[in-house]
This record gives structure tokens, C-alpha cells and sequence, in this order.
């Protein structure tokens, strides 16, 4: 198992870039990822799966919150999704092969492969291929995550030379309202861990006195979390956590 790099627990975390809508900086656009590589910070990303197989950088399933257009990700190529622009911004929805080129190792990154099964389930591959064939020839501190176990097991099997981790949650069934109770209480067990390879967590930053963190945590494993919002949230999750990431402030 390759451990997770020292940096990712020394430079807070900037989730989705520094973004900041009001100054033109759209989340995973490459005007935040810009900034939060001049003020010294580690980034997270996200990535989804374009109809042609590229992994592309952007959170939501659907176009809708963040440009113009309508209708999901999935349904458009990659060529088509770079041309489309972000909502407030000059910029237009990158490649991770964009944004790889445009980081390049001057700041430790950390991608999240979004759930590509719809349910958390084995129905994935595809996006972590993509993923795994983008960060080939990639030099700088990097790791891999996602909520789904079996996304995270799979990447591992194809890069294993690239640390990987398990994005994690109480999974209230008001928060994961289209997961089986089944699913969601064994996705909040974290008993995945071991045999996707996982060498850290990303933890919500609510819920990091859940006991399955508190039996990683005891076991020497790096606990991040997830999105902390203010300076008095920070003081607080650092109790626990080794990490954070942050938005809309100045971490």
C-alpha cells in the first residue's frame, strides 16, 4: 500500500480550487485552480466521465447549476464539454488533462472520481481507466478518493503506485436519500478500507467523531475532511482531523 505524501497533511486543502464567484473564480475552473496554486495551497478536484470516455473536471452530474446548458455530463463528448463556458467566468469546463497540465506538481493534488454506478455498486471502471491513464506520465503529489469503494478498488488495481483513499460520511438516510439503508450503513462502517488498498479518509467535517473514524484514527490513519467553512469550524475539526478542506475562506 503506498502511503499518503506528508504535504497532504502540511497545506490546507482548497476545495475545488479557491474559488469565488463574485471575483469570476468558478468552482474546479481554472481561474480557482490558478489561485490556489499562487497562494500556496493543495487542491481538490472533481472528476466525471464525458459519453467518449475523458475524464473531465466538474462536480455535478448535470450542466445545469454551473453554465447555461442543460441535461447531464454524460450525455455530451469531450469536445462539446470543453467549449461550454462556466457560468460567471471566462473560463470554459476543463479536462483533467487540462488541469494536470496546468498544476504540474507545483502543488500536492487530490482528485475525487465521482460515483459512476448511480448506487455505489460495482458498475464502474471507465472513469477510473481514464483517470488512471491521465496521471501516466504526471510528476508532483497526488492522490485518488471517491465515496464508492468499488471505484477506489479499481483505480488502486490500475495505478498502484498512486495512494488512494475512501471519501466517507454518517450517511443519514436525509443526506443519501436514493441509498438503500443496507448500503448506507455499510458505506458508514467504512469497512471497505483495507481491501480497496485506502490509505487515508476524507471525513465530513460534521460527523468526525463518528467511531469508525475514531478506530482508523487509532490505527495511525491520515483523516482529512470535508468542507469546512469557517476558522472556528477549522479549530474544530483539527481536533481530530489532520487536515481540512476549505471553502470561502482564507484557510
Amino acid at each position: 500500500m503506498i502511503g499518503l505524501p506528508s504535504s497532504f497533511l502540511t497545506r490546507p486543502i482548497a476545495h475545488r480550487g479557491l474559488h469565488d464567484a463574485a471575483c469570476g473564480r468558478v468552482e474546479n475552473s481554472a481561474a480557482a485552480i490558478t489561485a490556489a496554486i499562487n497562494s500556496g495551497y493543495s487542491i481538490e478536484i472533481d472528476v466525471q466521465l464525458s459519453k467518449d470516455g475523458a475524464a473531465i473536471v466538474f462536480h455535478d452530474y448535470h450542466l445545469d447549476r454551473l453554465t447555461a446548458h442543460r441535461g447531464p455530463i454524460a450525455e455530451l463528448r469531450e469536445h462539446e464539454l470543453s467549449q461550454i463556458a462556466l457560468t460567471g467566468s471566462h473560463d470554459t469546463i476543463p479536462t483533467l488533462n487540462e488541469m494536470l497540465a496546468l498544476i504540474a506538481g507545483q502543488v500536492p493534488l487530490l482528485i475525487e472520481i465521482k460515483d459512476q454506478d448511480g448506487n455505489m455498486g460495482s458498475n464502474v471502471g471507465e472513469l477510473e481507466a481514464a483517470v488512471a491513464d491521465a496521471l501516466q506520465s504526471y510528476k508532483g503529489h497526488i492522490a485518488v478518493m471517491s465515496f464508492n469503494p468499488n471505484a477506489v478498488a479499481v483505480f488502486a488495481k490500475l495505478q498502484p503506485q498512486t495512494p488512494v483513499g475512501l471519501v466517507t460520511d454518517s450517511f443519514s438516510a436525509e443526506d443519501w436519500p436514493t441509498l438503500s439503508a443496507c448500503m448506507r450503513e455499510h458505506l458508514a462502517e467504512i469497512s471497505d478500507f483495507d481491501r480497496t488498498g485506502a490509505c487515508f479518509i476524507s471525513h465530513n467535517q460534521a460527523k468526525l467523531h463518528d467511531q469508525a473514524v475514531v478506530r482508523l484514527k487509532t490505527r495511525g490513519v491520515p483523516i482529512l475532511c470535508w468542507t469546512v467553512r469557517s476558522q472556528d469550524a477549522e479549530i474544530t475539526a483539527r481536533k481530530i482531523a489532520n487536515n481540512v478542506t476549505f471553502e470561502n475562506y482564507q484557510a
